[in-house]
């Protein structure tokens, strides 16, 4: 245990996430748009938001880093007391549960991102806890994380609260914590960047990419899920013309 003082895991995160999100939303954004006419015609092109936009949502973003950072600070003075689920040794459940327990943990983040992400639409909530996600009616990276400070702090619970519940080697949570940031990235990109079919494939029929993601960004009703369709498709939110629009989309290009 390494028993540091709260604050100093707080700095220490806030530095660590602030920095990824430069380095992995910036760089994205920079590649993508750079050289985004590589991209066009294979790829949905959306409207690239206004730099007053994308200022808007990299300051939010740096206020969601600094609360998921207060998040991470709370797991990691939960485990320096013994009360989290966290291990160290590999071996304790076995090499098959530390695959195992990540898709679990993506499985049981989606259902809870569809069910607040949902609630957060409500009338009487949108205004004071999402509104800032939907500054970006075209999103681009740098909107992966631009939540409003409340939205921030429910979202980082999720992580806060599963490690207190299910064992969870360090691999796994850090596994976790990257693919939630490269698919909040990419579902942002505002470029398609998927072959033509995937819509079709069974994979992209459950899977969530930039395209089915921007429909959320311009009607707000549909498309509330992170990694899968599949709470979209049970509960009447997924967009039912979404793969023909893509096809369209694609062959104006």
């Amino acid at each position: 245990m390494l028993n540091r003082p709260f604050w100093f895991y707080w700095i220490v995160f806030c530095g660590l996430i602030l920095v990824r999100y430069f380095l992995i939303a910036g760089g994205t954004y920079w590649f993508f748009y750079s050289f985004r006419e590589q991209f066009v015609r294979q790829s949905v092109r959306l409207k690239a938001s206004a730099w007053r936009s994308m200022r808007r949502d990299i300051e939010l973003s740096v206020l969601s880093g600094m609360i998921f950072a207060l998040c991470a600070a709370i797991v990691m003075s939960g485990y320096d007391l013994g009360v989290t689920r966290l291990y160290l040794d590999i071996h304790a459940h076995g090499l098959w549960y530390l695959g195992a327990s990540y898709g679990v943990v993506l499985i049981l983040q989606d259902a809870y991102f569809y069910f607040v992400h949902r609630l957060l639409h409500h009338p009487l909530l949108f205004k004071w806890l999402h509104q800032g996600h939907h500054r970006s009616g075209h999103p681009t990276p740098w909107t992966s994380f631009a939540f409003d400070p409340p939205e921030a702090l429910i979202q980082g619970l999720f992580l806060v609260g599963i490690v207190f519940v299910l064992p969870l080697h360090y691999t796994a949570l850090i596994a976790i914590l990257m693919t939630m940031t490269a698919w909040a990235v990419v579902n942002h990109l505002g470029l398609e960047l998927l072959p033509v079919s995937f819509p079709h494939h069974w994979l992209g029929r459950w899977c969530i990419g930039p395209a089915h993601h921007s429909i959320h960004h311009r009607k707000y009703n549909l498309h509330y899920g992170l990694y899968f369709t599949f709470w979209d498709k049970l509960l009447g939110t997924n967009d039912p013309s979404y793969e023909q629009t893509f096809d369209a989309s694609l062959r104006r290009f």
